[in-house]
Protein backbone atom coordinates (compact mmCIF):
# COMPACT_ATOMS: atom_id res chain seq x y z
CA UNK A 1 0.00 0.00 0.00
CA UNK A 2 2.86 2.53 0.83
CA UNK A 3 5.32 1.35 -1.57
CA UNK A 4 7.20 3.78 -4.22
CA UNK A 5 5.78 3.49 -7.70
CA UNK A 6 9.51 4.03 -9.58
CA UNK A 7 8.97 5.34 -12.86
CA UNK A 8 9.58 3.15 -16.42
CA UNK A 9 12.32 4.96 -18.86
CA UNK A 10 10.56 5.93 -21.58
CA UNK A 11 12.20 4.12 -25.08
CA UNK A 12 13.36 6.87 -27.29
CA UNK A 13 11.60 7.47 -30.11
CA UNK A 14 14.00 8.86 -32.54
CA UNK A 15 17.93 8.19 -33.10
CA UNK A 16 20.10 10.10 -31.22
CA UNK A 17 23.40 9.41 -32.87
CA UNK A 18 23.75 8.47 -36.63
CA UNK A 19 24.12 4.95 -37.60
CA UNK A 20 27.48 3.28 -37.39
CA UNK A 21 27.64 2.51 -40.86
CA UNK A 22 27.73 5.72 -41.95
CA UNK A 23 29.76 6.86 -44.65
CA UNK A 24 31.50 9.86 -44.47
CA UNK A 25 32.63 11.94 -47.22
CA UNK A 26 35.89 13.87 -47.53
CA UNK A 27 35.44 17.83 -47.68
CA UNK A 28 36.18 18.84 -51.43
CA UNK A 29 39.33 20.15 -52.15
CA UNK A 30 39.50 23.78 -53.25
CA UNK A 31 42.21 25.62 -55.12
CA UNK A 32 43.58 29.34 -53.62
CA UNK A 33 41.57 31.60 -55.56
CA UNK A 34 41.71 35.46 -54.22
CA UNK A 35 37.93 36.24 -52.92
CA UNK A 36 37.26 39.73 -52.37
CA UNK A 37 37.08 40.56 -48.81
CA UNK A 38 33.65 40.64 -46.74
CA UNK A 39 32.40 44.66 -46.68
CA UNK A 40 32.10 45.25 -43.04
CA UNK A 41 28.36 45.68 -42.41
CA UNK A 42 27.59 47.71 -39.00
CA UNK A 43 26.00 46.24 -36.56
CA UNK A 44 21.99 46.67 -36.13
CA UNK A 45 20.94 47.35 -32.40
CA UNK A 46 18.91 44.79 -30.81
CA UNK A 47 16.21 47.54 -29.38
CA UNK A 48 15.58 50.85 -29.64
CA UNK A 49 17.33 53.49 -27.84
CA UNK A 50 16.10 55.46 -24.80
CA UNK A 51 16.30 58.51 -25.14
CA UNK A 52 15.29 60.46 -21.89
CA UNK A 53 13.01 63.52 -21.99
CA UNK A 54 12.68 66.16 -18.50
CA UNK A 55 9.39 64.63 -17.45
CA UNK A 56 11.11 61.47 -17.66
CA UNK A 57 14.38 62.75 -15.93
CA UNK A 58 11.47 64.31 -13.56
CA UNK A 59 10.08 60.97 -12.39
CA UNK A 60 12.75 58.95 -11.82
CA UNK A 61 14.02 61.60 -9.41
CA UNK A 62 10.28 61.73 -8.05
CA UNK A 63 10.34 58.03 -7.97
CA UNK A 64 13.35 57.24 -6.00
CA UNK A 65 12.75 60.40 -3.46
CA UNK A 66 9.41 58.56 -2.54
CA UNK A 67 11.37 55.23 -2.19
CA UNK A 68 13.97 56.59 0.08
CA UNK A 69 11.28 58.64 2.45
CA UNK A 70 9.66 55.25 2.45
CA UNK A 71 12.40 53.06 3.60
CA UNK A 72 13.70 56.27 6.01
CA UNK A 73 9.96 56.11 7.65
CA UNK A 74 9.81 52.61 8.07
CA UNK A 75 13.50 52.33 9.70
CA UNK A 76 12.66 55.03 12.00
CA UNK A 77 9.98 53.47 13.39
CA UNK A 78 11.49 50.11 13.54
CA UNK A 79 14.03 51.83 15.69
CA UNK A 80 11.22 53.57 18.05
CA UNK A 81 9.74 50.18 18.54
CA UNK A 82 13.26 48.61 19.59
CA UNK A 83 13.86 51.87 21.78
CA UNK A 84 9.54 51.45 23.22
CA UNK A 85 10.51 48.22 23.60
CA UNK A 86 13.63 48.45 25.69
CA UNK A 87 12.55 50.64 28.05
CA UNK A 88 9.67 48.80 28.93
CA UNK A 89 11.81 46.12 29.72
CA UNK A 90 13.86 48.73 31.80
CA UNK A 91 11.13 49.66 33.74
CA UNK A 92 9.71 46.19 34.42
CA UNK A 93 13.26 45.13 35.45
CA UNK A 94 12.83 48.22 38.10
CA UNK A 95 10.28 46.93 39.40
CA UNK A 96 11.10 43.56 40.17
CA UNK A 97 13.84 44.96 42.08
CA UNK A 98 12.17 47.24 43.92
CA UNK A 99 9.82 44.47 44.55
CA UNK A 100 12.21 41.92 45.47
CA UNK A 101 14.20 44.41 47.74
CA UNK A 102 11.35 45.11 49.70
CA UNK A 103 10.66 41.74 50.81
CA UNK A 104 14.08 40.73 51.64
CA UNK A 105 13.73 43.96 53.98
CA UNK A 106 10.86 42.99 55.53
CA UNK A 107 12.08 39.47 56.81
Amino acid sequence: MLRPKIPTMPTPTGLGTPPATAVVESPAVSLNVATPPAAPTTPTPSRPTVQPTPGTALALVGGGTAVVLVLGVVLVSLLLAVAVTGASVAICAVVLRSLLASEAKRR
